[in-house]
């Protein structure tokens, strides 16, 4: 079912890459229709009375044309730190273990219908050993308006119907005053899927981005909001301070509903 979904995926967001290939070459597409955006990372270890290791990535490229809005994104995060571990008869000891360890990519295809309003094909997959759900996929289709763009500030809205597949995280039940894993299949279901993307250039140098996620089902609500400061160094190389917050509304026992990131990136802009 995992592959099944996965294949899916990629063959909607071929579907509609191959159409606006079409368009191309049939002269439609007048601009140059070039990919920016922006690569970040960070890092962070210490040593002595406490070890640690954090490294995260990010990868976003955009491209717009007469025709197309299209939308690529790819994230990374490992930490690894000193945990507590009970062994055998309760004795406790540390160990230098993976604390973090998640990665998520999606793409997103915009077909303008007007200068403002678009049909958009969308597709994301996460995965994550520390989370409420193991590993998540969507695809989704909708509708896109771009109800504010000036020089300095932009907002767009996309809504419509999607289907989601996800692997719940092992959780934990208290049999017999022992606490044993908790496992459920893989879960699948239709959700409504919504999407706020707004961006202020405060200054010359300095801009803020937030982006906003919702995949509404009757099993579980996913919301996702990215928030983050850019401050310019050069023309190219930026120092941004971002904040994500992960929710599920529904989760096994033993398992939080929200998780949140904070960063602190190097941007290179392409």
């Amino acid at each position: 079912m995992k592959n099944t979904l996965l294949t899916s995926l990629a063959l909607a967001t071929l579907a509609t890459f191959a159409a606006q290939a079409q368009d191309t070459s049939s002269g439609v597409q007048t601009s140059s229709g070039e990919w920016t955006g922006s690569g970040e990372v960070g890092f962070a270890s210490t040593t002595g009375n406490s070890r640690s290791q954090n490294v995260n990535a990010k990868l976003t490229l955009n491209q717009e044309t007469d025709q197309w809005k299209n939308n690529f994104f790819l994230d990374a995060l490992r930490s690894k730190g000193q945990v507590t571990v009970v062994g055998p008869g309760g004795t406790r000891y540390k160990q230098f273990d993976t604390t973090a360890n998640r990665y998520d990519m999606g793409a997103s295809a915009g077909y303008k219908l007007d200068p403002r309003s678009y049909v958009v094909t969308a597709i994301r997959y996460d995965h994550d050993d520390f989370a409420a759900n193991r590993w998540q996929g969507t695809v989704s289709v909708g509708y896109g308006y771009m109800a504010l763009k000036t020089d300095r500030t932009q907002l767009s809205l996309e809504i419509g119907p999607g289907y989601t597949q996800y692997q719940p995280a092992t959780g934990t039940q208290v049999i017999n005053g022992q606490s044993m894993p908790l496992m459920e299949p893989r879960q699948s279901e239709v959700v409504a899927r919504g999407l706020v993307n707004y961006k202020y250039r405060i200054t010359d140098n300095t801009s803020f981005d937030d982006t906003f996620l919702t995949e509404a089902g009757g099993k579980n609500t996913y919301m996702q909001n990215d928030a983050g400061l850019a401050v310019g160094m050069t023309k190219k190389l930026s120092i941004k301070v971002g904040f994500q917050l992960r929710h599920n509304s529904e989760v096994l026992p033993g398992i939080r509903h929200t998780d949140t990131l904070t960063t602190t990136n190097v941007v290179y802009n392409l």
